[in-house]
């Protein structure tokens, strides 16, 4: 039996267990690690794409322009996110416990890297 996809609030193992039962139903199988490591690669591609046309020197072409850059922002960053869990689950990576132990770093290591005035940048203002 299928489980629903859930519309809101969606914990991220049952994200990954979703991911999972779609590849199996209707992808049939993970694509291999170069593969995946391509399409991560891709869709990280199309994320700056859209920031460097948004806030950098590049420009949007004639009809290119999304109407909604929040939205078109969300959806790539969802893209990302999807092969990200394509990884985890075809490498047999608990993403949730690797995500926890990468929040505990930067509590610990980082917690004082950019308080310092020297490391500052100017904040963008977006």
């Amino acid at each position: 039996m299928k489980k629903a996809i859930p519309q809101k609030d969606l914990p991220l193992s049952d994200y990954l267990e979703s991911v999972g039962l779609w590849i199996a139903g209707v992808g049939s199988q993970y694509f291999g690690p170069l593969t995946n490591g391509c399409m991560l690669s891709e869709e990280v591609g199309e994320v700056n794409r859209l920031l460097c046309r948004q806030y950098g020197e590049q420009r949007y072409k004639a009809g290119e322009e999304p109407a909604n850059f929040k939205r078109a922002l969300a959806d790539e960053l969802a893209d990302v996110m999807f092969v990200l869990a394509c990884i985890a689950n075809e490498q047999d990576i608990d993403l949730a416990d690797a995500l926890v132990r990468n929040l505990q770093k930067k509590n610990t290591r980082d917690r004082s890297r950019y308080s310092q005035p020297e490391h500052k940048e100017q904040a963008y203002a977006g």
